[in-house]
């Protein structure tokens, strides 16, 4: 069904398109009759008029809608909140979130022209053209990034930092020997070795071996089959694992090994997702303020726009480990 047009909406109401253009676009030092402005918008809202974004964005020049280009992740607790935090700042402000994954068919170039976002907001790398093309255009744009040297203006996550605090807490109970269970999803390889970095650094630190790096898929005989060869090969008895669900799959292989966690093999995972209280034993954990994420991308965006910008919160507040019985 073809979208209703102010063309269809004079047509059915009688009036000329540019009086039914006065009324829909409240256009200012026109004197309209209120009967004729009644019986415009009624035929609007009967026929299921919207206004066109871009010409909205043309009239005003500007547009409500914020672009947030999510690269080819995969999409789970940790991002829905995250959208879900940006999406209810944003509506605080009067904006609209609109999503657009990589994954998508279309074209980015085809979608940020046909919407004419206020401003993009990139967590993920655009590419050159795209890049250009906006500040061209004049779209503001911010990003974030993993661990790397960032612009002033983008938003760094330490993903780096996280592996340290896993490491960190396994060698404050003892332990000496380590294991990283890394995913095996491909898309999340760019988070999995900024966490593996951070890992075997934070070992190098503490005087402890290399950890031992296998990849766990989330099935139980993956899983048996690393924590046996960590056990066979390298006596570990701390696992690090990427993140909370990886760590599950971890649990389900040592007690198919007959073995008992934490009194055999500690298990410590990321993200604090709400199943991790939940798992037997419940799993100890890296929580991640993802409100104060939201927050400072939210304001970066904002300050993009002309508003003031509030300090982000330190590094230090945004993890921290939550303690359960797997360590």
């Amino acid at each position: 069904m073809s979208r209703v047009t102010s063309a269809d909406v004079a047509r059915e109401s009688g009036f000329s398109r540019t009086t039914v253009s006065y009324v829909l676009n409240d256009a200012p030092g026109v004197s309209i009759s209120e009967a004729t402005r009644r019986h415009v918008l009624e035929t609007a809202d009967r026929l299921g008029y919207t206004p066109s974004a871009p010409a909205r964005a043309l009239r005003s020049g500007r547009s409500d809608v914020v672009l947030c280009v999510l690269p080819d992740w995969t999409v789970g607790p940790v991002i829905d909140t995250l959208i879900d935090h940006l999406t209810t700042l944003f509506a605080e402000h009067g904006l609209a979130l609109l999503v657009f994954n990589d994954r998508d068919s279309r074209p980015l170039t085809e979608l940020w022209r046909a919407v004419t976002p206020r401003a993009v907001l990139a967590l993920g790398p655009l590419t050159d053209t795209d890049a250009a093309a906006m500040r061209t255009a004049r779209i503001p744009v911010v990003g974030s990034a993993l661990d790397e040297d960032p612009h002033p203006e983008t938003f760094a996550v330490p993903q780096h930092g996280i592996a340290e605090l896993q490491v960190e807490h396994l060698a404050a109970r003892g332990h000496r020997v380590l294991a990283y269970a890394a995913p095996s999803d491909e898309r999340l390889a760019a988070f999995a070795e900024r966490r593996l970095a951070g890992a075997r650094a934070a070992c190098r630190r503490l005087g402890l071996p290399e950890p031992r790096t296998r990849t766990v898929e989330l099935e139980i005989a993956s899983a048996a089959a690393a924590v046996r060869a960590w056990r066979a090969d390298d006596s570990v008895t701390g696992v690090v694992a990427y993140n909370d669900e990886v760590a599950f799959a971890v649990l389900a292989g040592v007690r198919a090994e007959g073995l008992v966690t934490p009194d055999d093999v500690a298990v410590i995972g990321v993200d604090d997702i709400p199943l991790a209280r939940l798992a037997s034993p419940a799993l100890t954990t890296v929580w991640q303020a993802i409100d104060a994420q939201a927050e400072h991308l939210t304001a970066s965006v904002l300050a993009a726009l002309g508003h003031p910008v509030p300090p982000p919160r330190p590094v230090g507040e945004l993890f921290h480990v939550v303690e359960r019985a797997s360590t």
